[in-house]
């Protein structure tokens, strides 16, 4: 292995092999606890890994969400890896978010296919076929609701 060092560089030995980058300046970091039980405040010694680390304090977060019918939802959130604090590692560890996501998908997926549905396109730059339109899904999201009761 060759270190290159330039006039007036200062060569620092890597001293962890975790995959670990610095935060860029442009970015924010965000901390948090990451558990509700009580943890003394002092220093560990001996781990040497970022699993150590998750396995020694067991991050974990308790979380309330609010349904549509205002009704709130509890449900806990458990940090195992770095992957668990991505989107999808929080998505898949409750199940109100991926109901959520379900939602989402479903949702931009019919707008997808609106989008591009060229036929539909053209009724709707017209003022009666757009309306005619609008009263066929009123038509349909009535009938949907009469079945639901």
């Amino acid at each position: 292995m060759i270190n290159e060092v330039e006039i007036g560089g200062q060569l620092v030995p890597q001293q962890s092999f975790e995959a670990i980058a610095n935060i860029s300046s442009n970015k924010t970091l965000l901390v948090q606890k990451l558990t509700s039980k009580p943890t003394k405040l002092e220093p560990v010694k001996g781990l040497k890994t970022i699993d150590e680390v998750f396995d020694h304090f067991k991050p974990g977060i308790d979380v309330e969400y609010e349904e549509e019918n205002g009704a709130t939802r509890k449900e806990e959130l458990m940090f195992r890896s770095l992957l668990d604090f991505k989107k999808d590692g929080i998505i898949n560890q409750s199940e109100f978010l991926k109901k959520l996501q379900a939602d989402a998908d479903a949702c931009n997926a019919i707008i997808k296919k609106l989008k591009s549905n060229k036929i539909l396109n053209v009724a709707l730059q017209k003022a009666d076929s757009r309306s005619s339109f609008i009263q066929a899904l009123q038509a349909i999201i009535n009938e949907i609701e009469n079945a639901n009761v």
